[in-house]
């Protein structure tokens, strides 16, 4: 399979390799040059609460989690 460059510098990924591959619009790729004539393009894959910690971390000044109340409902049926 082919694909053309566009003006923009930007690349279409086939459509059967997207597929292939379960690739979703907003997927993070790293590119690096390998020799003078490949590219390679690798799909990185972050863990789903990546970043968290340090976002709790930066919150300003002290944070306290206050005391539920206990509930003792039943989950919804559906």
């Amino acid at each position: 399979m082919t694909t053309v460059l566009s003006q923009k510098g930007q690349l279409v990924l086939p459509g059967p390799i997207r597929e292939q591959l379960k690739l979703s619009p907003g997927d993070d790729f790293e590119v690096m040059i390998e020799d003078e004539d490949t590219i390679c393009l690798r799909r990185v894959t972050h863990p789903a609460n990546r970043g968290l910690v340090d976002l709790l971390l930066a919150c300003p000044g002290n944070f306290t989690v206050p005391p539920r109340e206990r509930d003792d409902s039943s989950p919804l049926s559906l």
